[in-house]
């Protein structure tokens, strides 16, 4: 295998790139726009593209590899389908802990008692009866379920019991929380499995539409999907595990960028169509996080890339600051279509745009239309009846105003819970609309994206004046918000990368998301401040100086558009690399298949040593006996994983233990734990 195909299927664009692997070189590259209505349509027309541009013959791609920035852009914007959490054996305040209440957001939680001690032992009968009365409550409400127990890494016997239940009782997909990760720390487990069963059908449909597609182009290689530490999974393992493929896209761009960039050590931004995804590249090569990944101030149990993801970016959704004194925008972290590509299809919204420029008083509904997602047969029979009869109402329609769509307040948020549930999306002016007024770019409809820019133009501040003088003013501020909040958000990861070495982070309370202690007002006046020469601000009574340290490297399509001005801000060293606005699928080209298992020993009792092993824990009188049996489990299972993630069977693995013991006397030491990790790759 010589020959690889990488796509990276974005919220605006889906990438190909073909990369002899052997050589490190792009053969071909090419875009097509992502069609969330239907997937294959976009990722068919990438495919013919870069096809074309090549020349070669088909039967010499040996793999496809996919990317995707949908999973980390569902859990950005809160989009996904409805999910019933079922928490096994935990306290009251357990919803209380790592965001989980905030996540689960309207969703329903069923609690039964259950679950197992820190030592494996059970810590209460399964109540099966609550279960089954739980279920009752939601029949027909819901998507999808996820199942986290007490000390289910320890022993997962009443996840793995539930799940049958669930499955015979319901046909739903289920997600058990011992599947995703090893680590303790129940709440967090129960949130990363809820964002995996809430994206179940997102990955489903995309691995679906590019199959599909494969098969029409008479492509007859494997499929893989990138995880987001950057490696590789074959497609059918990972429709199970959608979770691990966020910040999937964004370790591919990471592993692209070091494939194209030549820098060993920099600050690398990939900015999209809804979010940025900043890192640090050592060494050339990608760092992972140890505490999981970070995605829209979620952590997650899930080991991937060390990335900071922001809903920023050149689709980002402009919120008008109505209720401030001072007038200005705020930007993100929901995605919408920009009016200027809508356009493109829908030529008609420029007669609503029209319009809307002729009223005497502008409506904060100006400027926005919604878009449905759905047809007829496909409304979940899970929404509530008034969200069915808007579904079906919108499907009829089809593309139409939002003001036309939601005449009162309960419609409006009828709608944005359609649009949360994936089902719908908004369009309205984004910074892709002020870069066409600005004549940056120009490959949509300009006319749309200008009545956009005269609409936004005459929204009121909180003094009730217009917030711009001009549509041309209008955009201007939008994209010095993004320019501001882009040089914000890489200055944030910077100081967080300059910190992680003395944990000076702070949680606000309950939220479970997480942020630094600088990054407050100051950090953003003194960067909102900076003037665009760099030199100091002219009347100000105090001269901040701030400059980023490491070379800056831009990707993605617009990078070349908006990176110059950010780093300009910054003070630093750009560098924007060929096919930077493809790098996501060269990465995936690049990746490789890599899996990890843990296990655990530990000594409930003198002379007791307990090996925490997936079928359920096993006790061994000795600790020679019990580590050595820890070992062959874990080499066992990491040799598994990666034959059945598609490494095939030429797989090499790497073991590692560290024990913890205390002296407890001259000669003698207590044992506390060893933990064991296997590391199988393609060999």
């Amino acid at each position: 295998m010589t020959i690889v195909l990488g796509l990276d299927t974005g919220g605006t664009f889906t990438d190909a790139a073909l990369l002899n692997t052997a050589t490190g070189t792009v053969l071909a590259s090419a875009k097509a726009l992502t069609t969330r209505e239907d997937l294959s349509i976009g990722v068919g027309k990438a495919i013919e593209a870069v096809l074309q541009r090549w020349g070669g013959p088909r039967a010499e791609v040996g793999q496809v590899s996919l990317s995707t920035t949908l999973a980390t852009n569902a859990v950005v914007e809160g989009v996904g389908g409805r999910v019933c959490l079922i928490l096994i054996g935990f306290d009251d305040g357990v919803l209380n802990r790592a965001g989980l209440a905030a996540a689960l957001g309207s969703d329903p939680v069923i609690r039964v008692s259950g679950g197992h001690k820190p030592d494996g032992g059970i810590q209460a009968r399964l109540d099966e009866a609550g279960l089954m009365a739980g279920l009752e409550a939601v029949n027909g409400q819901v998507s999808s379920f996820a199942v986290a127990a007490h000390f289910a890494t320890r022993n997962p016997a009443h996840e793995t019991a539930l799940r049958e239940i669930l499955l015979s009782q319901t046909g739903l997909p289920v997600t058990c929380s011992h599947e995703l990760s090893d680590a303790l720390g129940g709440p967090r487990r129960a949130l990363t499995t809820l964002l995996n069963a809430r994206l179940i059908s997102l990955l489903e449909r995309l691995v679906a539409a590019t199959e599909a597609e494969m098969a029409r182009l008479s492509i007859s290689c494997p499929l893989m999907v990138v995880k987001g530490d950057g490696s590789l999974l074959k497609s059918d393992y990972a429709r199970g595990r959608p979770v691990e493929t966020v910040l999937s896209g964004p370790a591919a761009s990471l592993t692209g960028a070091a494939v194209l960039a030549g820098k060993t050590d920099a600050l690398v931004a990939d900015v999209g169509g809804t979010t940025t995804d900043i890192a640090r590249l050592r060494g050339g090569a990608v760092q992972t996080s140890a505490e999981g990944a970070m995605v829209g101030g979620w952590r997650t149990c899930v080991e991937a890339a060390h990335i900071r993801t922001s809903g920023l970016g050149g689709d980002s959704e402009v919120v008008v600051r109505s209720r401030e004194m001072s007038p200005g925008v705020t930007l993100g972290p929901r995605r919408a279509i920009p009016l200027s590509l809508l356009s493109l299809d829908h030529p008609q919204i420029k007669d609503v745009l029209t319009a809307q420029t002729g009223h005497a008083i502008p409506q904060a509904t100006d400027g926005r239309f919604v878009v449905p997602l759905m047809t007829a047969g496909k409304v979940p029979d899970w929404l509530t009846r008034s969200e069915q009869k808007l579904a079906h109402a919108l499907i009829e329609t089809g593309v139409c105003a939002l003001a036309e769509a939601a005449s009162t307040q309960v419609a409006l948020g009828a709608v944005d819970r359609l649009v949360r549930r994936g089902l719908l999306m908004l369009s309205c002016f984004t910074p892709t609309d002020a870069v066409h007024v600005l004549g940056r770019f120009t490959d949509f409809d300009g006319e749309a994206a200008q009545l956009g820019a005269a609409l936004l133009a005459r929204q009121k501040s909180g003094t009730g004046e217009s917030i711009a003088g001009s549509g041309e003013d209008a955009a201007h501020m939008v994209i010095d918000e993004l320019t501001t909040a882009s040089a914000l958000a890489l200055m944030d990861a910077g100081l967080a990368d300059d910190m992680s070495r003395t944990g000076v982070v702070k949680k606000g309370p309950n939220s479970g998301r997480e942020h630094l202690v600088s990054s407050s007002a100051v950090l953003r006046d003194a960067v909102a401040r900076r003037s665009v020469s760099g030199g100091p601000v002219s009347g100000a009574a105090v001269q901040i100086s701030l400059t980023l340290g490491l070379p800056l490297v831009g990707l993605g399509a617009s990078a070349a558009t908006h990176y110059p001005a950010i780093a300009q801000r910054l003070g630093a060293d750009l560098c924007v690399p060929e096919h930077a606005d493809v790098a996501g699928a060269v990465g995936a080209a690049a990746g490789a298949v890599r899996q990890k298992v843990m296990m655990l020993v530990t000594q409930p009792s003198e002379g007791c040593f307990r090996v925490h092993l997936p079928a359920g824990p096993q006790d061994f009188k000795s600790q020679a006996e019990a580590i050595a049996a820890a070992r062959t489990a874990a080499e066992g299972g990491a040799k598994t994983r990666a034959e059945a993630a598609g490494a095939g069977t030429d797989v090499a693995v790497k073991l590692d233990q560290a024990i913890d013991e205390i002296p407890v006397g001259p000669d003698k030491t207590l044992f506390l734990q060893a933990v064991i990790t296997a590391e199988a790759a393609a060999g």
